[in-house]
């Protein structure tokens, strides 16, 4: 059992003679996906009672496992530099023999190699969860660095698209791989627990107009996400006047990119008709104020978790039709995919949505919730880790 742990535990887990001890090992512990997934995770295996641990640079979601009564390892494992790699291979194969730890599971390249070695030294699993399509380099070079991703006994794949990647790329055979799609956290993206006065803060924080329909496209300020197509898409509907556009991200540094946004905008006349908000500390609830969620990715997601928790807002959600987004999302079901990088698909794609009446936009609503909730919650995800490591803690070391 975790010491210091607060959380509740389900003790009708099913239980092996040898029970899962796991150690997550990952860059940092920032706000973004594989953070937030490897906290979740976490939880869950308080929550059945087993023992588990991180190990990473830090961050601020740090707090979220003192609070679990996770017990967090501090190691420098963002850095590439092959001697720190080296030495983090060291400091962890000391923690996993004297935590009793039998599975380490890796969730990015650098923090793999030292995750690796420290796993072969200490003689217990390893697995790994390959969260994006690593360039590969001039001539594939970079595949001889990205292969650790694929050494483990399991290797978690997050989506069709992600599952291709490894296949094509590394041939890693089927056999190892594990299907499990990334989540959305219901509780949080549920539009019924998102009160009136929230949105009514997001629209008063932010000078949000109140007699448009409001577009959203949520993802940092970079070429790839496609800003620059939605600009381009509107543009083309700016006799409408009926409409409003978000981009809520940060540059981190890009401030040409940014610039070059401002100007695509000044270009068309339409400087009133967009927002920029760098960060916000309740998507659900500017979700929620909105009635498009965008995902304008010209190159592909890996899951592409906005959209997904846009459909679970019961939002008309319109995305590009490559990557992560081809499972997330059931053209003309949930929402409706457009031709990644043409402006002029995405443009007519923005009109019908513009257009929808109440009642299809609340059948559609309904569909994109429930749609999410059978296949993308945190307890699917959590359950279907869970097994994959009570699976590996009982089997043999390969």
């Amino acid at each position: 059992m975790p010491s210091g742990s607060s959380a509740a535990q389900n003790t009708s887990a099913p239980r092996g003679s040898v029970e899962p001890v796991v150690l997550q090992v990952l860059p940092e512990l920032g706000q973004g996906g594989v953070e937030l997934g490897t906290v979740q995770i976490a939880e869950a295996l308080v929550q059945h009672g087993y023992r588990t641990y991180v190990a990473s640079q830090g961050g601020r979601l740090e707090y979220s496992l003192e609070r679990l009564g996770v017990k967090h390892f501090t190691l420098p494992l963002k850095s590439k530099n092959p001697f720190t790699i080296l030495k983090n291979a060291s400091r962890l194969a000391e923690i996993i023999k004297k935590e009793g730890i039998n599975i380490v599971h890796a969730r990015s390249r650098a923090p793999a190699w030292s995750a690796y070695l420290a796993a072969k030294k200490a003689g217990v699993h390893y697995m790994t969860t390959f969260h994006g399509t690593y360039g590969l380099g001039p001539g594939g070079i970079k595949k001889i660095y990205n292969r650790v991703m694929t050494l483990g006994e399991k290797v978690i794949v997050i989506s069709s698209h992600i599952k291709r990647h490894v296949l094509e790329n590394y041939h890693t055979p089927e056999n190892k791989l594990v299907f499990i799609h990334r989540c959305v956290d219901m509780e949080k993206f549920n539009p019924e627990a998102v009160s009136a006065e929230r949105m009514k803060s997001v629209i008063e924080q932010y000078d949000l107009p109140t007699d448009k329909q409001l577009i959203l496209l949520i993802g940092r300020l970079t070429h790839w996400k496609g800003q620059w197509l939605l600009i381009e898409a509107l543009s083309k509907l700016k006799a409408r006047g009926d409409f409003h556009c978000i981009f809520t991200g940060d540059d981190q540094g890009r401030v040409k990119y940014t610039e070059s946004l401002a100007a695509q905008i000044r270009a068309h006349g339409m400087d009133g008709d967009f927002t920029f908000i760098r960060h916000t500390d309740d998507v659900p609830a500017l979700m929620k104020a909105c009635d498009i969620v965008v995902s304008a990715s010209v190159e592909p997601e890996a899951f592409g978790r906005i959209a997904a928790e846009g459909e679970a807002m019961g939002k008309i959600v319109l995305a590009s039709n490559i990557g992560g987004s081809l499972d997330n999302l059931k053209d003309g079901v949930t929402g409706r995919h457009f031709v990644s990088g043409d402006a002029d698909d995405l443009s007519r794609k923005l009109e019908w949505a513009l257009n929808l009446p109440a009642d299809e936009r609340k059948k559609i609503a309904s569909a994109a919730r429930n749609f999410v909730k059978e296949n993308f919650t945190k307890q699917i995800m959590c359950d279907k880790t869970l097994d994959v490591y009570r699976a590996l803690a009982e089997s043999p070391l390969r």
